[in-house]
């Protein structure tokens, strides 16, 4: 098989597999990064998205092959050691999780958007993390912690 050099969270991974082996499992099961969660293996909730090259990109569809020589970031890779993110501390202080299956994409969707946009509108906000499933329905809560991580309340 051939090897595949990644980057992973600023380091770099040599992974030994088939070229079409999705890059969820290879963060998930190879790189034991297990923050990042398989949902529907289709791609269609978000719940595996990771951040390639700065932008959100489900990962559960992506063959590693695709991902080499781009920067990939997971949700592990966001926090500086023990100091959050400020867009995971702002989930945590909403309460915008409730099973937390969908928070890691949800986070890494709300990274890039804010990346693009650093004062969205609820509007933007909405239109930022469209596709991304949260299966408890706590998307009133998701968009106030994206409004705290984006420095404030705004319409």
């Amino acid at each position: 098989m051939p090897i595949y050099r990644l980057s992973v969270n600023g380091a770099e991974h040599r992974v030994d597999t088939d070229a079409d082996r999705p890059l969820l499992d290879v963060l998930r099961e190879d790189l034991h990064l297990t923050g990042t969660k398989y949902g529907c293996g289709e791609g269609q909730c978000r719940a595996c998205s990771v951040l390639i090259d700065g932008k959100a990109l489900p990962s559960c569809r992506m063959p590693v092959s695709a991902a080499t020589g781009k920067q990939i970031t997971t949700i592990e890779g966001l926090a500086k050691g023990a100091a959050l993110h400020r867009v995971q501390q702002a989930f945590l202080d909403e309460g915008a999780m409730q099973c937390g299956y969908c928070v890691p994409g949800m986070i890494v969707s709300t990274v890039a958007l804010l990346d693009r946009t650093a004062k969205p509108t609820d509007e933007q906000i909405i239109a930022g993390l469209n596709g991304n499933l949260c299966r408890c329905a706590g998307y009133s809560r998701i968009v106030a912690a994206v409004r705290r991580a984006a420095g404030g309340n705004h319409a």
